[in-house]
């Protein structure tokens, strides 16, 4: 995967978690009917992107902190089994929690929207990406990234470049962006248009896609 691939998967991953309504566009959306206000629905979103962003930022930290404690071997079958375990879990127990009510302040929606991208696994399916796939590029040399930091001989140069910590929060940053923006744009316009008037059936669609990707996924990174 090149550079450009990589921003472009980090995105377009945000993009689809932004489409799911168990990520934070309905509860915007219902906030907004709660207050007859489209301002309601905008107010709610930047607390959910960085309940959303933190979730995410915290799978890539311990991914990476194994990832220079690991061989790839191992990191690549620990993955491969938290992906597939995980999905699998969440397609037998698919309930969301439900603890918050409506009447929530920033605190309330980072957290929940923190809980929820934790409880959809949203982070693990970034997780291919900060692995790497091994190949017999020559090692990068350990200043280039840095005091402290080391990449295997094995790790592609492509992937390698997010051991740096300031690419890392921006990576983080890139996902979550998409995710923020299509999460907007389903909010308004499912506010402005439609309402709440949405099949329950909808929500159980994408939940149901998103965990079957987390199981195909980990079957892929087992097997690649």
């Amino acid at each position: 995967m090149s550079d450009v691939g990589a921003w472009l998967a980090l995105f377009g991953l945000g993009a689809f978690h932004g489409i799911n309504p168990g990520m934070g566009w309905l509860f915007a959306v219902a906030l907004g009917l709660q207050e007859q206000k489209r301002g309601a629905v905008l107010r709610a979103l930047p607390p959910i992107a960085l309940g959303h962003a933190l979730s995410v930022g915290t799978i890539v930290a311990l991914v990476l902190l194994a990832r220079a404690n690991l061989t790839h071997n191992t990191l690549k079958i620990c993955a491969a089994t938290v992906l597939f375990g995980f999905g699998a879990y969440r397609l037998v127990r698919s309930r969301h929690p439900n603890w918050v009510g409506m009447r929530v302040n920033f605190r309330d929606l980072t957290l929940w929207s923190f809980l929820m991208a934790s409880a959809h696994g949203a982070g693990l399916m970034l997780v291919p990406i900060f692995l790497g796939i091994p190949t017999r590029a020559p090692a990068i040399r350990v200043a280039q990234l840095g005091p402290g930091l080391n990449v295997e001989p094995f790790c592609s140069s492509s992937i390698a470049v997010f051991s740096s910590p300031t690419l890392l929060a921006s990576s983080v940053g890139v996902h979550t962006l998409g995710h923020l923006l299509v999460a907007g744009l389903v909010a308004l316009v499912v506010y402005e248009k439609l309402g709440l008037a949405l099949l329950q059936k909808t929500w159980f669609n994408i939940d149901l896609v998103w965990m079957i990707a987390l199981v195909t996924t980990g079957i892929v990174v087992f097997l690649v």
